[in-house]
């Protein structure tokens, strides 16, 4: 539900595959032939479904860019059953066609998994720095109400910014 509630946004899910092979492959014809592809593609996407929910579909890409609602509430709530929703079924369907083509790039291509890598080392290398900096209470947030706690990560997050500036013009000048 991931890669299609990022493709309605407009984005692209990249996330780093520990173990590719083990990846479903998407087929949205079932009697075409995909050549090589064809042992690969063990799925089919059933794009009706996507279809037939498009409007709904589009409703809520326009409710998570205004805000309306969370991204983490939508989820919840399209997958709070056991059986899934009309909507919750489109929005897979995409996105099984949707990781199906991050799949084929990211296989293929060597340039973007070295891009993907880059920017994960950067995310990970902040929370490092992030880490590093809240080292009181072994880096827990122990307030007990919202406000406290997003009031002690506002200011671990200046805090950090700060450093990574700092470090950021000091580099720059040695370099």
């Amino acid at each position: 539900i991931i890669f299609g509630l990022f493709w309605l946004l407009g984005y692209q899910f990249s996330p780093r595959l520990a173990d590719a092979g083990e990846a479903v492959f998407w087929r949205v014809n079932k009697s075409a032939n995909y050549g090589v592809l064809d042992k690969l593609a063990r799925g089919y996407a059933d794009l009706s479904k996507a279809e037939s929910q498009w409007d709904e579909m589009m409703r809520t890409a326009g409710s998570l860019k205004l805000g309306t609602i969370h991204a983490s509430e939508l989820i919840r709530s399209l997958l709070k059953s056991s059986r899934p929703s009309g909507l919750a079924q489109a929005i897979m369907e995409v996105g099984r066609v949707n990781k199906t083509l991050y799949l084929l790039n990211y296989i293929d291509d060597e340039d973007y998994r070295r891009r993907i890598l880059t920017q994960l080392n950067r995310g990970e290398g902040r929370h490092a720095v992030a880490r590093a900096i809240c080292y009181g209470q072994r880096g827990e947030i122990k307030k007990r109400y919202r406000e406290g706690q997003e009031d002690q990560l506002g200011a671990l997050g200046l805090v950090t910014n700060a450093v990574v500036l700092w470090n950021t013009l000091y580099m720059e000048e040695a370099l």
